[in-house]
């Protein structure tokens, strides 16, 4: 197994760089079952941000293809259970990434998560910070 950043991960998916465009295009097609690349929690939520801001990916198209990696046999993501059920959330007003914090917090045993986003609080099932 070998792990993938985003950057390669985006000239992959974006192919908008001729050079490292075909440099990650070369690596991703030599993955297998035998072989798969690792995709981290993190990774996933910078490839979430790069889509989303840099090349303007609707939340609805981001998540499409965030659920694409995931079914892919030549990847394993890390905290795949809780990667699926942020993406299942993310249908609709909530954003991946704070879908994915609740989701992880919950499977790490908390009870609640807290924040000083309203929307956040409002969409994701987050808590305001008490005061």
């Amino acid at each position: 197994m070998i792990g993938l950043d985003t950057n390669v991960l985006v000239r992959y998916l974006a192919q908008d760089d001729q050079t490292q465009s075909a440099l990650a295009t070369k690596l991703i097609e030599t993955l297998d079952r035998d072989n798969q690349g690792f995709i981290s929690v993190v990774v996933l939520v910078e490839l979430h941000w790069v889509l989303r801001r840099a090349y303007k990916l609707t939340r609805s198209d981001a998540v499409t293809l965030l659920r694409r990696l995931l079914t892919a046999e030549e990847l394993v993501i890390s905290e795949s259970e809780a990667v699926h059920r942020a993406l299942a959330r993310s249908d609709g007003k909530i954003d991946f990434p704070d879908a994915l914090i609740v989701e992880l917090a919950s499977a790490a045993g908390c009870h609640h998560t807290f924040t000083f986003d309203s929307a956040a609080a409002e969409l994701a099932g987050m808590r305001p910070v008490p005061g």
